[in-house]
């Protein structure tokens, strides 16, 4: 791993079903090498094993913490409220799907995540956590990187590789739209 052999970074999820999302977290550092430790904590239904994971997360050196919840949201708060470590919350839209009912056409929450969304970023000043969008959990295993490209020179390059990378992608896709048109384009991108 890069310039370490422990995890640098915790994932942290409300339930099992969270983890469809925050795999992109995961997904986003392992193409970076960074090693991660990954474990579901309920903030309401396990609060002292939220506690213990706190001071677990301090004890091993996490640099950042990455915590996914929906509905309420609470556990990026509450596990700010219990450490200096940086905390980035990933709102997760609330999926319907652990017992559908026959009937119900509706799969997700009523909110459409914003629920989550606002839990997370109107926190008590005091106890900041930064938040990412919607479902977005490839955008906080990003932020994660960048946080610990402050301490780590190797890591600075590779983001950077990356931006240029994607960059190199727009104007590659440009120049395609440009010669084939957008009709063409979109049949041949889309098909």
């Amino acid at each position: 791993m890069t310039n370490s052999s422990k995890a640098l970074i915790g994932i942290i999820m409300g339930s099992s079903s969270d983890s469809r999302i925050m795999k992109g977290a995961a997904e986003v550092l392992d193409d970076f090498k960074i090693k991660h430790e990954d474990q579901i904590v309920s903030a309401h239904r396990t609060p002292s094993r939220l506690d213990e994971y706190s001071k677990h997360a301090e004890k091993m050196g996490f640099k950042v913490i990455i915590a996914g919840a929906g509905g309420a949201a609470h556990l990026p708060g509450m596990i700010a409220s219990h450490t200096t470590i940086p905390v980035i919350g990933v709102p997760i839209l609330v999926y319907n799907d652990k017992h559908p009912k026959k009937s119900d056409t509706s799969k997700f929450s009523a909110f459409g995540g914003l629920d989550s969304l606002l839990s997370i970023t109107e926190m008590p000043s005091g106890s900041p956590v930064v938040s990412v969008g919607i479902n977005k959990a490839g955008n906080a295993g990003i932020y994660a990187l960048k946080i610990l490209a402050n301490e780590i020179p190797t890591l600075k390059n590779k983001l950077k590789k990356y931006k240029s990378d994607q960059h190199d992608s727009v104007i590659k896709e440009s120049e395609q739209l440009k010669k084939h048109g957008l009709t063409e384009f979109v049949k041949k991108k889309f098909k």
